[in-house]
């Protein structure tokens, strides 16, 4: 890609993997809804478009980018900002790419949890076939009960027996929970609930899908979207048992498997909407070049190159905040990145949904319905500003630490 400095390998990927996305995936969206079938039966069956794309993916170089080089011997061998840029391309076709090439959200976190903090064991039984494509995950955090912003509130409890764990708890919002190829959750819950440390009482558990007692309840929406098959999905855990090497990382450190989760992931996700955004332009700057109102072409409205404007230098702010993060981590680690990455995951849903915004503006009332992908677009950007810890959380959390920081060297000049 011109204009940044990477890698030989970087390069072909960009090019191999930006010719997959406009000219295998992209026309392969109308398909995916005729596969996908209607009512309950979305979430029965996986559409054969699905597993196409993967084996082409995977012949071609396309397999597990997200890993980059951190987390060798899984690492594809590029940088976190190389991959940025890959995962906008992605992005552009947010239904069919990240998942082709197996990149998407949850199994990216649950993936990077097992490289980070798993078993042999655990890598053999589930990060195998997850790197594989073979099978799915989810990550089951949320609660209905329960402020889930505040991840000490979680209830969910699991207890130890004679001979394992047992899981009892009640979530919602679990991403691919509704897919027939997801076989394991991860599951936060406390197994020490009267620790004076609120932050020691959670741990990470392995639950296998087909495990007794686990009960997928039914697909939740996203203003009227259902995301099949993947879903986002009710799940009850009713007295759910599990041997005792199911804990990730161990006891009581929940918290600490969380984080390592889900920095690189917030990060992920704005990649790939940046691509959304771009791809939502470039049907708008289509819509503006060929319609007229008033006996001219819209995009000879000076309102409207106003407002293509500010979509360009939106996208673009969006752009710099994700590279400089994945710049970051690459020049030190996830943690160290924490305030870029913090900064990136708050303004970048909100940039995008602006520029959403105002391409279904300028679309008119076809932006609002299903015959064009914009009202998809800008249900599942809206998402964003609530996964992974609501924008007010994170605006919170980095205020307090830029407090914290200058109260620290003031200190040091007194």
């Amino acid at each position: 890609m011109s204009g940044y400095n990477l890698s030989p390998k970087a390069e072909h990927l960009y090019k191999v993997l930006k010719d997959f996305v406009e000219n295998d995936c992209i026309p392969a969206e109308e398909t995916l809804n005729q596969q996908l079938g209607h009512g309950a039966d979305r979430f029965k069956a996986v559409p054969p478009i699905i597993e196409e794309l993967k084996t082409k993916a995977k012949q071609r170089g396309l397999w597990n980018l997200f890993l980059a080089n951190e987390h060798p011997p899984y690492c594809p061998g590029i940088s976190n900002f190389e991959y940025a840029l890959l995962a906008e391309q992605m992005g552009r076709c947010i239904r069919l790419a990240p998942e082709a090439c197996n990149c998407s959200a949850p199994d990216t976190g649950n993936m990077e949890v097992l490289v980070k903090y798993g078993t042999g064991a655990q890598k053999r039984q589930w990060l195998e076939p997850l790197l594989e494509g073979k099978i799915r995950s989810a990550f089951a955090m949320t609660e209905p009960a329960v402020a889930s912003s505040d991840a000490t509130n979680i209830s969910t409890s699991i207890t130890r027996n004679s001979d394992g764990w047992v899981v009892n708890g009640h979530k919602w919002w679990i991403t691919g929970a509704g897919d027939p190829r997801c076989k394991v959750f991860f599951v936060l819950g406390k197994t020490d609930p009267h620790n004076s440390n609120a932050y020691k009482q959670q741990s990470v558990i392995i639950v296998p899908r087909d495990a007794p007692g686990v009960r997928v309840v039914r697909p939740l929406t996203v203003f009227g979207y259902d995301d099949a098959p993947s879903g986002h999905c009710e799940v009850i855990f009713d007295n759910v048992r599990v041997p005792l090497d199911s804990i990730v990382l161990g006891q009581g450190r929940g918290f600490e498997v969380m984080q390592g989760r889900l920095g690189p992931g917030r990060l992920h996700h704005c990649m790939r909407a940046i691509g959304l955004a771009e791809r939502a332009m470039e049907l708008t700057l289509a819509r503006i070049c060929q319609r007229e109102t008033f006996g001219r072409k819209l995009a000879q409205n000076a309102v409207v190159m106003h407002q293509i404007g500010d979509c360009r230098m939106d996208v673009e702010q969006a752009r710099l905040l994700v590279l400089n993060a994945a710049q970051k981590i690459d020049a030190s680690n996830p943690k160290a990145a924490q305030r870029e990455i913090a900064t990136a995951k708050i303004r970048v849903p909100s940039l995008v949904l602006k520029v959403l915004d105002q391409c279904i503006q300028i679309h008119g009332a076809a932006g609002l319905g299903a015959d064009l992908a914009l009202a998809e677009m800008y249900a599942g950007a809206r998402t964003l500003r609530l996964a992974d810890g609501p924008d007010d959380v994170h605006k919170e959390q980095l205020g307090r630490n830029e407090i914290r920081k200058y109260v620290k060297r003031h200190q040091a000049k007194l």
